[in-house]
């Protein structure tokens, strides 16, 4: 059913085992799994929200970060709107690599689609990349920066917020046309000016493999 004003397309990438899976867990499910396996593909996963009065279903995919996947992953970028870069604080080489991703993601979508790096497992003592180290590059990058833990949860919920309210926003200000299908956004059976201000009582999340 397309009972929503907005669906976004959303695509989660970065290194093996920095936590893009548990980030999508916890901000579907409100959990957190230990030993989760690393992804085979893709995994999806979805929420709705309300922002400014609209309902806006999200949908998320988490992509393998193995380089064997790569072929099967990239099919899903394509028509995405956003794209969460996730590092591990503890990896260093996690780090490193968020520039190539950058340069993989942008091969395979629309120059519309905003970025938001994501410094995951803030919650271990181990650092080995610093808060201003990634603040500086989402600077570079031109995106905005926040530091998550998937386990205790610290922030997951924050980003998928200010990454949608970014672009809504961007819709708003006309940077952004929802009636181009290449731009990553669909628009719902729900009347561009009905206003909504509870989410309806149905199925609001989802995961699977």
């Amino acid at each position: 059913m397309n009972n929503y004003h907005y669906l976004f397309k959303f695509i989660i990438v970065g290194e093996s085992n920095v936590g893009k899976s548990c980030l999508l867990l916890q901000y579907t499910e409100g959990r957190f799994q230990v030993g989760y396996d690393a992804t085979i593909g893709v995994e999806y996963g979805s929420k709705e929200i309300i922002y400014d009065d609209k309902l806006i279903k999200l949908q998320l995919w988490d992509t393998a970060g193995q380089e064997s996947f790569r072929s099967i992953t990239r099919a899903y970028y394509r028509g995405s709107i956003g794209c969460f870069l996730v590092y591990d604080i503890t990896r260093r080489i996690t780090f490193d690599r968020i520039q190539a991703w950058v340069k993989d993601v942008r091969q395979d979508t629309n120059n519309r689609i905003e970025f938001l790096l994501v410094g995951n497992k803030c919650d271990l003592k181990d650092r080995k990349v610093s808060y201003d180290e990634g603040r500086q590059l989402s600077i570079q990058l031109g995106c905005e920066f926040q530091e998550t833990s998937a386990k205790t949860g610290e922030n997951v919920e924050f980003i998928f917020e200010q990454l949608t309210k970014k672009i809504y926003e961007n819709i708003k200000t006309n940077k952004i046309d929802p009636h181009d299908p290449n731009h990553g956004i669909k628009i719902g059976r729900i009347g561009e000016n009905e206003k909504i201000t509870e989410i309806p009582k149905q199925k609001q999340k989802s995961i699977c493999c």
